[in-house]
């Protein structure tokens, strides 16, 4: 609580509370793990099975301890299963060799490499050595040797892993694949609404009028609502009005939803969003509607969790409807059935999911946002309703509905089109192809591990970046030339400085105090702040700093060279860490500005401004780069 006042206690667990461990040593070498996911079962991982000597079997088992302790970054039972195999993998490997290595500190790179190279016809090569890398690097007591090359950035790792991802899908396919989706969520909407106006009816006895088939779908409906099953006899078999009407599987299904459906919203959610997977298929239901109900944008926001991120893993996701002046981009006759069912933001999908999936919810006494009904399941568990996704879920999909791929460059008009194999990580690449901005990670992750590896329109891509550069270039070119005092009329201006200032538009008050740096906006001075284009008449200018370089009230000074090189550089470098498009968009207007400000001038000058570079400078441009200048 604040100490000043004005907040309120935090929420405190209930008395006797202990807090949920993941992973604990059951004996030396059984390493006992606790999913933090409470639905998820614990396991016992046992590394006296490993084919290694007995030190070996104990510093594997401490590096699993350490990768799934509480704060790690493996939290799941998935996660923990894959390290424990790798593992396993590993010590398989050294035990045929001629001389395993027998301690911790024996184990050398070639070791890794020869792993590797069992593992060679791989698709998922590069990702298994990474994962293994992550292990070994939580083992305690290897050499100096192998620690510091495992800590060594892997670019062959990196490079074949941008060589081996798939590509985004094109605007086409990706529309393809949305509309295929959209058509399942919204059959199913239809298609569970009417069983829960038919189960309605029935309760209120508005069927009794109607024939005995009709009656009997109204009660089966009312019953299936309540208890997830239909009626039995005895001996567990649906009863015979039951077996006359349909299969148990058509009666479930007609009331929740089934496996195909729950995979459609999971592709549209994570096609709109842009999350990944787990972040979506974990969502909770739960969620706040900031517009109150209150009639206007509709909006709610969801605290999604993505653990790999540590101590940001937990983020308040806003979802928002198109305000009712958005058009729709394919139908300018008026909204379509998207627009209407609000299937084309995801706010719609998720209100959607949400409402669709409440009853089997409360059955389960789940907060989860993904609960729908299985026609069978493994590990014995057989048919009921289940909660989440998985990989498996989209790929029936995906081999359901063969959604046709863009014709091959240089097919004929007969050609037969090849099927879109959809997964979810293409799907995110796309968002992050077509929208050009990082979600739940940095613009350097975006540009470097999502966008770089991305093959699929690459083309396209650079025609739209190249456009707009052009664009942005030629804006800087129509514009007026900034006004430069040269380093002789500041000196002429001692002498003369009404013939100074009459030559650049203003008197010689106002550039006495332009030289002076009192009149400072950074990059540039300003002789008539009450009078700028960029706000009403006699009112003082607001804008940002940055617009002062097409300014007609802004005029340049040797004394602003310096900060004229820190913008001018720092906005080159942000091309590594920006993507092009974006660079393009917000940088190339003024890059190229204050590149012509920096050609017009004497060079020599330039040269001795940049050795004048001083600290006070730096932290300035760091502040108006990082926007803490602009007025609010």
């Amino acid at each position: 609580m604040n100490p000043a006042g004005g907040g309120r206690p935090a929420a405190l667990p209930p008395a006797g509370y202990r807090p949920r461990r993941r992973a604990e040593e059951e004996t030396p070498l059984q390493v006992l793990f606790i999913p933090e996911d409470t639905e998820e079962p614990t396991q016992v991982f046992d590394f006296a099975r490993l084919t290694v000597s007995p030190e070996l079997q104990l510093a594997f088992a401490k590096g699993f301890v350490q990768r799934t302790r509480a704060g790690g970054r493996l939290r799941r039972l998935s996660s923990a299963e894959k390290s424990y195999r790798f593992f396993r993998s590993f010590a398989t490997y050294l035990g045929t060799l001629n001389t395993p290595p027998a301690r911790p500190q024996d184990l050398l790179l070639v070791h890794l490499d020869g792993w590797r190279l069992e593992r060679q016809n791989y698709t998922s090569l590069w990702h298994q050595v990474g994962e293994m890398i992550s292990n070994l690097r939580a083992v305690p007591g290897l050499g100096p040797e192998l620690r510091t090359a495992l800590n060594q950035r892997q670019p062959e790792h990196a490079n074949r892993r941008r060589e081996r991802a798939n590509p985004s899908y094109s605007r086409a396919e990706n529309q393809r694949i949305l509309s295929a989706a959209r058509h399942d969520v919204r059959q199913a909407a239809a298609r569970i609404r009417a069983s829960q106006a038919l189960a309605e009816r029935w309760r209120a006895g508005d069927l009794a009028g109607e024939p005995p088939q009709q009656r009997r779908r109204g009660r089966l409906a009312a019953f299936v609502e309540e208890h997830a099953d239909v009626p039995r006899t005895p001996r567990g078999a649906p009863q015979w009005w039951v077996r006359q009407l349909g299969t148990v599987a058509e009666h479930m299904e007609a009331v929740h939803l089934s496996a195909l459906e729950i995979a459609a919203f999971v592709i549209l959610l994570v096609a709109m969003t842009g999350e990944n997977e787990s972040t979506i298929t974990k969502a909770p239901a739960g969620h706040r509607r900031p517009d109150g109900h209150a009639g206007g944008i509709a909006s709610a926001v969801v605290e999604l969790d993505k653990p790999r991120r540590g101590s940001r893993r937990h983020m308040d996701r806003p979802l928002v409807d198109l305000p009712k002046w958005a058009g729709s981009e394919t139908d300018s006759a008026g909204p379509g059935p998207d627009q209407r069912e609000g299937l084309s933001t995801p706010f719609g999908v998720f209100m959607l999911l949400y409402e669709l999936a409440e009853g089997p919810r409360r059955l389960l006494g789940s907060d989860r946002l993904l609960v729908w009904w299985a026609r069978s399941g493994g590990g014995g568990m057989g048919a009921g309703l289940r909660t989440g996704a998985d990989g498996n879920l989209i790929r029936s999909w995906s081999q359901a509905r063969r959604i046709p791929a863009d014709p091959a460059p240089g097919a004929g008009p007969d050609a037969q089109p090849a099927h879109l194999d959809v997964t979810l990580g293409r799907l995110r690449l796309t968002y992050n192809e077509l929208n050009q901005e990082p979600v739940a990670h940095t613009e350097t992750t975006l540009v470097n591990e999502y966008l770089l590896r991305n093959r699929g329109n690459l083309a396209g891509y650079q025609r739209v970046v190249a456009g707009a550069l052009a664009r942005e270039v030629a804006k800087a070119r129509s514009h007026a030339a900034l006004q430069v005092l040269t380093a002789d009329e500041v000196a002429e201006a001692a002498e003369h400085p009404a013939r100074v200032a009459a030559r650049h538009g203003m008197d010689a008050a106002t550039l006495r105090r332009l030289l002076a740096a009192e009149l400072d906006t950074v990059m540039t001075g300003c002789v008539d702040h009450d009078n700028s284009p960029h706000a009403p008449a006699g009112k003082p200018c607001r804008a940002s700093f940055m617009l002062c370089l097409s300014c007609p009230c802004a005029r340049a000074a040797p004394h602003h060279l310096p900060l004229q090189i820190l913008v001018r550089d720092e906005l080159a470098n942000r091309r590594i860490s920006t993507t092009p498009l974006r660079w393009a968009e917000r940088f190339a207007l003024p890059h190229t500005q204050l590149d012509d400000l920096l050609d017009r001038a004497d060079p020599h000058a330039v040269a001795e401004a940049r050795d004048s570079i001083t600290p006070e400078h730096r932290r300035l441009a760091e502040r108006f780069l990082a926007r803490e200048l602009d007025l609010p």
